[in-house]
């Protein structure tokens, strides 16, 4: 089954681990799609403080605009950016 098959569930009450868990599946996809930008945005972005990875998920959320075939590393960053106001 394709990345395009599956249904991203939609999961608000994710903890730090679970946060960081999530970055690290986009890096890794980011990488395999030779996103090199958006994998130097997501290195090294466990333990951050809130503020950094939000600017951080906003930034690489930003390129990846109008990249349609990188739609599930979209729809995986926008999960985390959901849940990080978790991390106050």
């Amino acid at each position: 089954m394709s990345m395009h098959d599956k249904t991203l569930k939609l999961v608000t009450n994710l903890d730090r681990a679970g946060i960081e868990s999530r970055l690290a599946q986009a890096r890794d996809a980011a990488r395999g799609g030779n996103l090199g930008e958006i994998v130097t945005l997501l290195e090294g972005i466990e333990g951050k403080p809130q503020a950094e990875m939000q600017n951080r998920v906003k930034s690489a959320l930003k390129a990846l605009q109008g990249k349609t075939d990188h739609g599930d590393l979209s729809a995986l960053l926008e999960l985390v950016e959901l849940n990080l106001p978790n991390l106050k």
